[in-house]
């Protein structure tokens, strides 16, 4: 055996980085095997961080510590903010980045990060004693100690690339598949399916007609996603993505073709991502749809490369250029590289528990696309947690679980081990039903604490964020004290078709009214006019939607008991015979560890959780002496 580590970290994509600077950054020395040091941090697909849903575990990673909202917001070239128009509970923030300064930005952490060794080669044996993980083997040989593995291999286990009816072994261009890993947790009793995802193909900017396409520009007011970054960029600096849609010429030579599309000629049998789909899965389930909308993404500041977001597909590479230069803008577009679809190996999630360790072995843990999601932050997200569960399960501490009302992270995992995935999963605002609580601008107030006490937060940061929210307090305080006068306040209530006062009336009685903003009662106290846009839009939000925020943590109480009802290891549900047979298939194939996630299982009713109940106090009850 060789060196001995607290971890171990397979792979270096967006789930591997986070998982190997988590512990890392909680002072375990840790190991990142993958195939080479130049692809950490490589994007895939599309070179942009964040999106609906996805904006909000950004943040949530940043403000535990991790590193991908930083990487983000250094090498972007655009920033947006989703859903503008509509309540803080639904906004999501999506940063374009440059693709090459991305990855180089991620390789200079990991490099530089202490405690934390990266050592090129393929892994390819998870070590196992007496059902506890002991170390790992690579091809080359090497053998290396440690108590905790964490499995991120992408798309890369039992990967296979489609261009037409090609076929190549892989997870990404030039980059091989992990075969013999994918073997080697087959013979440890984990049982992969293959889900498929794609990419859309490459074009050279300098090829494409610009003239007549819409462009998209960075917002006015750039919010940046992590609460490190100090240096925002000017807006006019920033880079513009275009628009153009595609039309019934491109549908017509797609639709004659669909026959050498690996995903309709039986070449792929792969759950395909419902979310992002190919061009021809769109043609296909919206044949009422005369267009699709096309985005051209520029993948960066020193390159020509454009990524044409919404023509992901795995037809032969005539055909991609065939249809693609009957697109507007695209007629003569030169092709730096053809679009792929790709099929890989992923477990069954439910055989997890909530911290990402296997059910099966101790020590073993699984992050990002292995377990059945799709997309950049999902993966860094899911990394995260696993890493700081990998870290506290080396140094025997409690584990690290996010609840569904505390984070989107809570929502994703839950939902991956309660209620398990048949296509890849993708984090959208609508999965989580607490979203008026867990939103992206409280992000820091929810989980600011936990990286705190984790030892990913410094006590700089989090004085910061109680500085914020001591700052929040005062003025929710501060508009109860001020009132207005009708003769002060009705012209500005008659402008915006509000009812005017008949009295004397609190500032936070007035901000309540919908048609009411910050804006127009800061000037009728220094404190308010004082107070930074973020401070302001929290103070507006928490007033206007109180009775609603109110009314949602009550329903969180209402459930959380059943989240401290533990079910204990190795608890037989099949002898619990007044359950139904459904239920007690479910109940042991997934395994819940509380009452509450037996709750969420897809066909446990809550006559079935009633029965549980009872059967779990008699069980507790007995076990007293």
């Amino acid at each position: 055996m060789g060196r001995s580590f607290g971890c171990i970290i397979i792979g270096s994509g967006h789930a591997g980085v986070e998982a190997a600077l988590a512990p890392a950054r909680m002072g375990v020395p840790t190991l990142m095997v993958n195939y080479s040091f130049t692809t950490v941090g490589q994007m895939s697909c599309n070179p942009a961080i964040g999106g609906v849903g996805k904006g909000q575990l950004v943040r949530e990673v940043d403000i535990l510590g991790g590193e991908m909202g930083c990487a983000a917001d250094a090498t972007a070239v655009q920033f947006r903010q989703l859903n503008a128009s509509k309540g803080p509970a639904v906004r999501s923030s999506r940063v374009q980045t440059d693709r090459a300064r991305y990855r180089a930005y991620m390789q200079g952490v990991v490099g530089r990060q202490p405690l934390l060794t990266f050592y090129e080669g393929e892994a390819v044996e998870i070590l196992v004693a007496h059902g506890r993980v002991s170390g790992l083997r690579v091809r080359d040989g090497a053998m290396f100690k440690a108590p905790v593995v964490v499995v991120t291999a992408g798309t890369f286990l039992d990967g296979r690339m489609h261009t037409g009816t090609k076929i190549t072994a892989g997870g990404r261009v030039d980059d091989p598949a992990s075969l013999d890993l994918a073997r080697h947790l087959e013979s440890l009793g984990f049982v992969l399916r293959n889900f498929k995802t794609g990419t859309p193909p490459r074009l050279d900017a300098r090829t494409i007609d610009f003239t007549h396409l819409q462009a998209q520009y960075s917002d006015e007011e750039i919010i940046p996603f992590s609460t490190r970054t100090r240096d925002i960029p000017a807006r006019e600096g920033l880079l513009p993505c275009w628009l153009t849609q595609t039309n019934e010429a491109a549908h017509r030579i797609i639709r004659d073709n669909f026959h050498l599309s690996p995903m309709y000629s039986g070449q792929i049998s792969a759950t395909g991502v419902r979310y992002c789909p190919s061009i021809e899965d769109k043609l296909k389930k919206f044949a009422d749809k005369a267009s699709h909308p096309v985005f051209l993404e520029p993948d960066g500041w020193d390159t020509h490369v454009v990524y044409p977001n919404g023509l992901s597909t795995g037809l032969p590479e005539a055909v991609q250029e065939a249809f693609v230069h009957t697109i507007p803008g695209l007629e003569r577009a030169a092709f730096l590289r053809y679009g792929y679809s790709i099929e890989h190996g992923v477990i069954y999630a439910e055989e997890l528990k909530h911290t990402l360790e296997s059910k099966r072995i101790r020590g073993l843990f699984f992050a990002g696309q292995v377990n059945g999601t799709t997309g950049y932050e999902e993966a860094a997200a899911q990394g995260m947690i696993a890493g700081i569960n990998a870290a506290l399960s080396a140094r025997q501490e409690a584990p690290f679980i996010l609840r569904r009302d505390e984070a989107y992270a809570g929502v994703l995992i839950d939902d991956l081990i309660t209620r398990g995935t048949d296509e890849p999963y993708r984090m959208f605002t609508s999965r989580v039903e607490y979203r008026l609580i867990v939103r992206e601008d409280n992000t820091d107030e929810r989980l600011a604490h936990h990286g705190r006490r984790l030892g990913l937060v410094s006590d700089e940061a989090y004085a910061a964020v109680e500085k914020k929210y001591a700052r929040v307090r005062d003025l929710v305080r501060r508009l109860r004290e001020v009132s207005a006068a009708p003769a002060q306040m009705n012209p500005v209530l008659e402008a915006v078709a509000s009812a005017p006062l008949a009295q004397k009336t609190p500032l936070y009685d007035i901000l309540k009214r919908p048609q009411v903003t910050w804006a127009q009662l800061a000037p009728f106290d220094a404190e308010f006019l004082a107070a930074s846009r973020e401070v302001a839009a929290r103070v507006e939000y928490d007033i206007k939607y109180e009775g609603f925020i109110v009314q949602q943590n009550k329903e969180v109480a209402k459930f959380r008991h059943l989240e401290n009802i533990r079910i204990p290891e190795g608890f037989d549900f099949a002898a619990i015979r007044s359950l139904s047979h459904e239920a007690r298939e479910k109940l042991r194939r997934f395994r819940p560890e509380t009452l509450g996630q037996a709750n969420r299982i897809s066909g446990i009713t809550p006559a079935a959780v009633s029965i549980l109940m009872i059967y779990l106090r008699k069980y507790f009850a007995e076990q007293r002496p």
